[in-house]
């Protein structure tokens, strides 16, 4: 194999596996020795394709989100659904790509990101979750709170997102499955925790 070829190879191994630990770890919880380990190289054959640890945290992110933000537009472009049914489906998009509270994970790298660093990540998250959601609630149907503007909705949503990921109360019970489990959460952030009259 070409040197090229092998450098090129070795750089989509990094960017896989470093894909896998940043969604399962975090920004905090992987280390690029842990990220050259998983492949099988030195730290030192990382930084040749990436200068340091946030550099391949913001290219990764970049990849990721933007076929996050891909398939959220594929939802809003769908015909005939009810805005409960599209929220619902632009949920399960956000947790088809992130096995963590995606904006638990945002704010925990933010904190430990340089300022320019920071910057990136905000215009990603930005760029790829906020603002394709934010059309959502821009939808005449959705009819959306007069004291809320469409982004302030977006990012409260993809806060409130965290119960999906996970809960200590195994909510509903047993006797239901994961995807009516995260029904029920998704009916508490949209309607509250109280019986409607």
């Amino acid at each position: 194999m070409k040197r090229a070829e092998q450098l090129a190879k070795t750089r989509k191994a990094i960017l896989r596996t470093a894909t896998k630990l940043f969604l399962e770890n975090g920004f905090n919880g992987t280390s690029t020795r842990d990220i050259a380990k998983h492949i099988g190289i030195t730290q030192p054959a990382l930084y040749h394709h990436f200068s340091d640890k946030e550099v391949l945290y913001l290219d990764v992110l970049t990849a990721l989100c933007g076929k996050v933000r891909q398939d959220i537009n594929k939802v809003m472009r769908k015909e005939d659904m009810d805005p409960e049914e599209r929220l619902w489906e632009i949920a399960k998009v956000i947790l088809k790509y992130h096995p963590l509270s995606v904006y638990s994970q945002y704010q925990f790298a933010r904190r430990s990101l340089t300022a320019s660093s920071r910057l990136k990540l905000d215009m990603i998250f930005m760029m790829d979750y906020v603002e394709p959601l934010s059309e959502y609630f821009k939808l005449p149907e959705v009819n959306l709170r007069p004291d809320l503007l469409p982004k302030e909705a977006a990012e409260l949503f993809i806060a409130s997102l965290t119960p999906l990921f996970g809960t200590f109360q195994q909510v509903g019970g047993r006797a239901i499955n994961e995807e009516q489990r995260q029904r029920i959460i998704l009916s508490c952030i949209l309607h509250g925790f109280v019986k409607q009259a």
